[in-house]
């Protein structure tokens, strides 16, 4: 039984380019982000140590990125890790099904859109967020591994968001897989413009790999584990709180 966490509701109005609001507008939105954070932290903080794959909601079960991200997903899963996703179709579900196929943890966390998304069957828990920057903190908080496959704006996104944090020392090294070497071809031809014109250093090209192997991607995520102690932490319930795990 997948547990929902967060109503499904059309976005509301968020008026970041309308200029300075009243106070009392601004006193609103900073409690409705507090509040979205603090439901994030109680419905993720019994995930445990989170492996985030990101990618197209677009591909169907025939595609070879899915049956990817399915077959890495499962591996990822064995290691003890918690998949997350965004908890959509395509690739989110792909991934979340991997670690369902070797009853592993699956999280999904939605981003609410006008177009509503409803989970794919393979979540545990499904989380709705109204905010982009929350989903991204959260995302980011909980995981220790960030896999790029095939995907569109969102997902690259996300891919730099991360690079960027770990470039900065905001936080740890952890892998950042980029998987499909074809697809991401042009991806990483621009990233090596970067280096020939000084815009990045030349150990920015360490904070990511790029790779087709599943082998590589699991063997990177296992040094991982072994370079940061990472082991799989049981926070009880706090029954007057109305936790569960």
């Amino acid at each position: 039984m997948v547990q929902k966490i967060g109503k499904l509701h059309p976005k509301t109005e968020i008026k970041f380019l309308d200029g300075p609001r009243s106070r009392w507008e601004e006193l609103t939105f900073t409690v409705k982000v507090i509040r979205e954070f603090i439901r994030g932290f109680r419905a993720l903080h019994f995930t445990g140590p989170a492996v985030t794959v990101f990618g197209s909601a677009r591909f169907k079960e025939d595609h070879p990125d899915y049956q990817n991200a399915r077959a890495l997903s499962a591996e990822i899963a064995k290691l003890g890790f918690t998949i997350m996703t965004g908890g959509g179709p395509g690739i989110m579900e792909a991934a979340n099904r991997g670690a369902k196929d070797v009853g592993g943890r699956s999280i999904g966390c939605n981003i609410i859109l006008p177009h509503e998304q409803e989970p794919n069957p393979y979540v545990d828990k499904f989380v709705n967020f109204d905010f982009f920057f929350v989903r991204k903190v959260l995302l980011v908080k909980y995981s220790y591994a960030f896999v790029i496959m095939p995907g569109g704006f969102g997902t690259l996104d996300e891919m730099f968001e991360a690079m960027t944090l770990i470039q900065t020392r905001k936080i740890k090294d952890f892998p950042v897989i980029i998987f499909d070497r074809a697809y991401h071809f042009e991806l990483i031809r621009h990233i090596d413009r970067m280096l020939e014109e000084k815009t990045i250093s030349p150990e920015d090209l360490e904070l990511f790999l790029i790779t087709d192997s599943i082998e590589e991607a699991v063997a990177m995520i296992r040094k991982s584990i072994e370079k940061f102690g990472l082991r799989h932490r049981e926070p009880r319930p706090t029954w007057f709180l109305g936790e569960r795990n």
